[in-house]
């Protein structure tokens, strides 16, 4: 091939090069290591096993991946630390580096990090005209420069391609600037015009997948030497749970998409059936839906959709043959798939054969739960089915319970007690409660303390229960000093007991750094329920000296290397970040104002319109499942699991809508504002008097030139304008009459739908405030009227304006709220309460600000500096050490 040929096609490289010629098959994209959509990779990066990690890109290279994409986004993460050195441990393993790679993210600078260091000629996941030609044209030019390749995305300034016409016409013009104006290589353009579901019912999407196809055989036609990729496995969205036709959609999907010129995409092999051997009136249901021949297409693949299920039918009624096993085999397998409709008379069976009812319990039932524990720790079993588990053991002891307290013959063997408790100011308990769930799984004595557990009770508790083990819980930042604070209760009191430390806001860097030097004893972070069984076992077996000294040893070098890593890091004064403050043009801004200023409270709102609002993925998180919704429910390792939880979440959302088992709340105000004295923001009422003052931070960490040091005062207008400018402040809740549900589901040993009525409450409640902020800016402010966007499109929150929360990255001093709540008297007009730390009540509850201007933008204020601290405690009145407390762990080292 001659070299002026070569430069027609993609061309990109590892070690090795991959051409894309027309003759080339399809090119298959590895994306396992994508902490979106792997668990395990999640899991290893946090951990920071990268070693491990590398294994994980190595099986997606051997198992036939020409492209690997690496993706770092999630919120507990340092992207750009961990994007960097992922890809520089890529460089040195020939074996994986001789594929391309793929640098997936949303975020800019964690893009750039990799364009830094990766090895060859790569792929940037993605850009789009989403924020405008200029942004546009800046990031391409960095590619360019990088030597990079790039998919574009069919998404512009007014939302994504939904329609044949808008593919091609962001498309086109994406191309046009790319090519004329920023002179991009046309063969390293690679388009995703968008893959949406099929068969949903709705007219407006009857052409989704012949859109998609059209588009991809103009862009083929049109846009000389460009390429097409996209992801499968949208199309079938309608069809989860029934994977005999999604196989057979997405295999079709594939056929036709290929015939029409998408050379490139992310695929789920075990998720294809062979286009030949798809059955004909299946495949020809299928295609009428892709194709949109008839009027009743989608009538009719649903219909044959049953009857594929239907097919089944033979195997459900062989479902209850292991009730023909032997006893011990029957317990075990209620135990290990969870169902508990024959447990009550095999435990029966089992306490008339055995000398004393407890051995019931300490043999066939702990052999059973041991087969659990081994499974759960082996992968092969994930947490929402332990919990399942643990109801059935529950249900079985307690029927045990009487005739063992009859016959006085003593108490059953544990092997070691626990005590568990979510600290003081702190409400949040689903994850202590999931762990608790799985160490009695595995024959711990758990002591549950419950929610806001103050340090004198946990002490008292664990001397009086002598407990092997305190475990601390804690959601919200100010639990992080409440833990501190603990720590330093325990060692005064001279207890010898290990601590394990664990919830959203707490890290193995906050364990290592503030805890673990106040007490004596071992302090050990945990971050899912899986590695608490390993930990606890470590802890209490007899020889534990070692793996004590190991812990002691290796938070003492990550405290040490903490410490160093952070005062590399360069900031500026909170003057010199003042003037380099973000610049919004207010002579050329819109400002609008509300339709009418003020409170407004709901107190009976319909709960059901939030169905619609609901953003899953953080759901099945609270599960330990990790993945995007709806890909999860296709995971090779967790889609199983994830699409019974869903089923299970389902049936329990339709209770709580048809029997109104929850009440949802809310109140929110819009009020006249101006920033003053450079990072605060002055509240008025309608007459101008000045009700209150919310205060902001800004960030300090040193910029590269021309990126702005961001405050949220930065998106109101100064006072010194002359000009009104407005704001919006808000409180929601879902979580009235949660824990009476989640109390009479513990009565029934029914932890399962205990844990599961507060995490859907947790959802509803996140769905209620997305509902509202579209209420406020298409109604009641209205500076959106004519906004029409879907629910994925509000998830990633592609919308304009804001709404950041005290305690999240843009404002993390928890003392807002108090002005929120004076401002908006929250907890006379709707009952929701603040605790001492500012924690919420009920805990399925949201709050924050409204911010309109089309700039506003999420951020994050990262690590601020004394002098920040110092000026910060004058504006709010109070000391340094109060306000180190409120604003620990964003001060700097």
């Amino acid at each position: 091939m001659a070299d002026s040929d070569c430069k027609k096609y993609l061309t990109l490289s590892g070690l090795e090069p991959l051409v894309v010629t027309p003759e080339s098959n399809f090119i298959n994209v590895g994306e396992r290591t994508n902490v979106t959509g792997s668990r395990k990779f999640l899991r290893l990066i946090k951990e920071e096993k990268y070693n491990e990690a590398l294994e994980v890109a190595r099986h997606q290279v051997e198992g036939g991946a020409q492209i690997l994409d690496v993706n770092m986004d999630e919120g507990m993460l340092d992207g750009v630390y961990a994007m960097t050195t992922f890809l520089n441990l890529i460089a040195s393993e020939p074996d994986i580096s001789r594929i391309p790679i793929m640098i997936d993210s949303s975020k800019w600078e964690i893009i750039e990090a990799g364009l830094q260091v990766v090895q060859g000629k790569c792929v940037v996941n993605s850009i789009s005209l989403k924020e405008g030609e200029d942004e546009f044209k800046r990031q391409a030019k960095l590619i360019k420069r990088y030597g990079a390749a790039v998919i574009v995305m069919a998404f512009d300034e007014t939302g994504q391609a939904d329609n044949y016409n808008r593919r091609i016409e962001i498309c086109k013009r994406s191309y046009d600037i790319l090519v004329n104006e920023v002179n991009f290589p046309p063969q390293d353009i690679i388009f995703d015009p968008n893959i949406f579901p099929v068969a949903t019912g709705m007219e407006e999407h009857r052409r989704n997948a012949l859109d998609f196809f059209e588009a991809t055989k103009w862009i083929r036609e049109n846009l000389p030497y460009a390429n097409v990729s996209g992801g499968v496995s949208n199309v079938s969205f309608s069809f989860r749970g029934n994977n005999v036709v999604r196989e057979a959609m997405h295999s079709s999907f594939l056929f036709n998409a290929i015939k029409n010129g998408m050379n490139l995409g992310i695929v789920n092999p075990t998720m294809l059936e062979v286009y030949d051997e798809i059955d004909k009136d299946l495949l020809e249901r299928v295609e009428d839906v892709l194709f949109d021949r008839r009027n009743d297409a989608t009538e009719r693949l649903l219909d044959f959709a049953e009857s594929v299920k239907g097919q089944k039918k033979e195997q459900e009624n062989t479902v209850q043959e292991w009730r023909n096993d032997s006893l011990q085999d029957r317990i075990t397998h209620a135990l290990v798939k969870g169902i508990d409709t024959f447990i009550i008379e095999d435990v029966e069976e089992a306490r008339l054969q055995s000398n004393k009812p407890i051995e019931v319990i300490e043999g066939h039932l702990m052999i059973g739960m041991n087969v659990v524990g081994d499974l759960f720790g082996s992968g092969k079993m994930f947490l929402p089915q332990v919990v399942k588990s643990a109801r059935v053991m529950k249900k079985a002891v307690a029927y045990l319970q009487p005739f063992i307290e009859a016959e006085k013959d003593g108490k059953q063997e544990f092997a070691g007690r626990i005590l568990m408790a979510t600290v003081k100011g702190d409400v949040h308990d689903i994850g202590k409660n999931i762990v608790s769930v799985v160490l009695g799984c595995n024959n711990y004595e758990i002591i549950d303390l419950g929610v806001m557990v103050p340090p004198e009770k946990i002490i008292e508790t664990a001397k009086k229960e002598n407990v092997d083990i305190i475990g601390l819980s804690g959601l919200i930042t100010p639990s992080l000093d409440e833990m501190v604070y603990v720590s330093k209760a325990l060692e005064k009191e001279q207890l010898d007991i290990p601590l394990i430390i664990g919830g959203a806001t707490t890290s193995r860097a906050h364990s290592a750094v503030k805890i673990a030097p106040n007490y004596s004893n071992t302090v050990v972070h945990i971050n899912d329920a899986s590695r608490a069984v390993t930990v606890v076992g470590n802890l209490l077996q007899k020889d534990n000296k070692i793996y004590k000294n190991q812990i002691r040893e290796e938070y003492d070098l990550f405290r040490e290397q903490f410490l160093k890593r952070g005062k590399k890091k360069s900031y500026l004064s909170i003057e010199e970040a003042r003037n380099n403050k973000f610049k919004v043009n207010w002579e050329t801004t819109e400002i609008v104002k509300p339709k009418s200023l003020g409170i407004q409270v709901i107190k009976d709102f319909d709960i059901t319109k939030l169905k619609d609002f609901i953003d899953w993925s953080p759901f099945f998180r609270s599960w330990d499942l990790h993945g995007k919704f709806p890909d999860i429910l296709e995971d090779k390792i967790v889609g199983k699991q994830a699409t019974e939880l869903f089923a299970d979440a389902q049936v329990l959302l339709k209770r709580i809508f048809d029997e109104k088992l929850l009440k949802a709340k809310a109140i929110f105000g819009l009020f006249e504002a101006n920033s003053v004295n450079g990072d605060d923001i002055e509240i008025k009422d309608a007459s101008g008097n000045v009700l209150d003052t919310f205060l902001t931070l800004r960030q300090q960490s040193k910029k590269s030139e021309g990126k702005p040091n961001i405050a949220l005062a930065d998106f109101i207008v100064p006072k010194a304008s002359n000009e009104a400018d407005y704001i919006g402040c808000f409180c929601v809740s879902t979580g009235f009459g949660t824990d009476e549900l989640a109390t009479k589901f513990e009565a029934e040993h029914d932890d399962y739908n205990s844990i599961m009525i507060k995490a859907l409450a947790d959802r509803l409640a996140e769905a209620f405030a997305e509902y509202l902020h579209k209420e406020v800016r298409t109604n009641h402010w209205n500076y959106a009227e004519n906004e029409n966007l879907s629910n994925e499109e509000l998830i990633k929150e592609n919308y304009k304006g804001i709404r950041p929360a005290p305690g999240y990255p843009a404002c993390p001093d928890h003392l807002e709220k108090n002005t929120i709540w004076k401002l908006l008297n929250v907890e006379e007009n709707i009952g929701v309460k603040l605790t001492d730390s500012l924690a919420m009540w009920p805990a399925a509850s949201v709050s924050g600000y409204y911010f309109a201007n089309p700039e506003a933008k999420y951020f994050g204020l990262g690590k601020i500096t004394h002098d920040q601290v110092e000026d910060y405690s004058k504006r709010r009145g109070i000391t340094i050490e109060e306000a180190k407390k409120w604003l620990n762990p964003n001060i700097a080292n």
